[in-house]
């Protein structure tokens, strides 16, 4: 493999001139900076990376640590990270958690040891431990959940899509809503069942039905069939997010319930089978590529920079997309 010694030799220049046209500094005369470029295709010369890393304390890549890479939501915000990550020209690795608090541990700990440049962060809770970078001066960025730490965040108004959610419900005729949570630990699910108690309580004395579950789609099944098996069922679901929606649906037409007749559904995140399926499903949508494109601009100002900023939070709004399966039909 060709070395920086090498490139140096054949462009007529020294190897503090190759750096520096490498690392794209501005203080290299054009003609200079051609011939280095030059000299390097020629050779084939690649950078060693991992050299870099160690000179620069710092690698050029950025870990995005998310709860479930399955899930639409976290896919559309690796989207905006990456995008705006290629721009700046990092990478993005990405790590999936699956809400378990070890894996959490050891991708915060893989990206503290592998110096990379920052942490674009799901926490699995609000007490997520993520000392490692701290003291690593890793940047971070926290996305979807909060954190108990003075970081930057972009969230979603998660509360406000809720309550609107369920004020469509009873708006649209449904006497008895309940709530599909998330679990109890995530700060995301406890904004929406939030949200959907301050709906109910504007309504009189309707009963607060809700059931607690992980953020999948057997959760989203069992805690349908707990609130179904009720003396008194609910006649509308409002679902914490897609992949529980997936398990409710399973266990509403298991029961051979009519979506629109014996009961209404709406959820949030609009998956992209929301619109495709038989009655289309009303969603509360999150702009989930925004949510990334916005965490990856505020962490590569940290990064670029290297300069102390104050936290930054960047809330964004929801928007509520009605279809059918959330109106009450004649009977």
């Amino acid at each position: 493999m060709p070395k920086i010694n090498d490139v140096a030799l054949a462009a007529g220049v020294s190897t503090a001139t190759v750096s520096r046209v490498l690392n794209n500094s501005k203080t290299v005369n054009a003609e200079l900076a051609d011939r280095v470029r030059v000299a390097a295709h020629q050779l084939g010369y690649r950078p060693n990376g991992i050299a870099r890393s160690l000179r620069r304390r710092s690698s050029d890549v950025i870990a995005l640590i998310i709860n479930d890479v399955s899930n639409p939501f976290f896919t559309a915000i690796t989207r905006g990270v990456e995008d705006v990550a290629q721009r700046s020209g990092y990478s993005v690795l990405l790590c999936n958690t699956d809400e378990d608090p070890g894996k959490e541990a050891t991708y915060l700990r893989v990206a503290e040891q592998q110096q990379v440049a920052g942490v674009i962060l799901s926490p699995n809770t609000a007490t997520s431990d993520v000392s490692r970078l701290f003291n690593a001066q890793v940047p971070l960025v926290v996305i979807d959940r909060t954190l108990n730490e003075p970081v930057d965040s972009v969230m979603v108004h998660s509360l406000n899509g809720a309550e609107a959610a369920t004020q469509h419900l009873l708006a649209s005729g449904w006497k008895r809503p309940a709530c599909v949570a998330g679990p109890r630990e995530a700060s995301t699910a406890s904004d929406r069942l939030h949200g959907f108690l301050e709906a109910v309580r504007q309504h009189g004395n309707l009963e607060e039905l809700y059931e607690y579950a992980p953020f999948t789609q057997e959760g989203g099944a069992n805690a349908a069939k707990s609130l179904l098996d009720l003396p008194t069922p609910p006649d509308s679901l409002f679902v914490a997010n897609s992949q529980m929606a997936l398990g409710v649906l399973d266990e509403v037409r298991r029961r051979g319930l009519r979506i629109g007749y014996d009961i209404g559904i709406i959820t949030f995140d609009d998956a992209p089978w929301a619109p495709f399926i038989s009655p289309p499903m009303s969603v509360v949508a999150q702009p989930a590529y925004e949510v990334g494109r916005r965490a990856a601009e505020l962490l590569m100002e940290r990064v670029i920079s290297g300069t102390p900023l104050e936290p930054r939070e960047v809330t964004l709004s929801t928007t509520l997309i009605l279809r059918e399966s959330s109106k009450r039909l004649p009977a």
